[in-house]
């Protein structure tokens, strides 16, 4: 397999816990967009988000990650990529997109103070009405949807490869 594999869903999930691991059972290379993002623009998430804004921030994450060059490749998202039409556009091609969902109370449990992760969320927005609002994003992109509900990382990587040997 030569496709690179694309996490996305929800900040909290465990798209880089995961992604890390799949890697290294893959033989594959860990990119983590988020990492990618603060170093071209030398500030945290939190930062860029505080200075640039909701929008700005995902002005900046979807120019960034258009352009990102991989090959062989595990890549977490951070949350907010799918509201970037480019970025998704880059990241699905050549590549197999997995959501990583996870239900609402069991993600606001996972993600206590989102402002210091870095959660791209618009003013007065609540936590429940960015779940809805990025879920049918979310559906949208994936091509295999893993059900994190009731599993550790190691259930959720065991769903993942089932998929992947079953997609070859």
């Amino acid at each position: 397999m030569d496709k690179n594999i694309v996490l996305i869903g929800m900040p909290g999930v465990g798209k880089s816990t995961v992604g890390v691991i799949l890697a290294k059972l893959l033989g594959y290379r860990f990119i983590d967009t988020d990492i990618i993002i603060q170093e071209k623009e030398k500030k945290l998430l939190k930062d860029i988000i505080a200075e640039k804004g909701a929008e700005g921030f995902i002005e900046t994450e979807n120019r960034i990650i258009s352009r990102l060059n991989a090959k062989r490749s595990v890549i977490a998202t951070g949350g907010s990529v799918v509201y970037g039409a480019d970025a998704m556009k880059k990241l699905s091609a050549g590549s197999i997109v997995i959501y990583l969902k996870l239900d609402y109370g069991k993600l606001r449990y996972r993600l206590g103070n989102i402002k210091n992760r870095g959660v791209v969320i618009k003013d007065g927005q609540s936590l429940s009405g960015l779940y809805r609002e990025r879920l049918p994003l979310y559906e949208r992109y994936a091509d295999i949807v893993i059900d994190e509900n009731g599993c550790n990382v190691e259930k959720t990587i065991n769903k993942i490869l089932d998929e992947l040997l079953g997609s070859l």
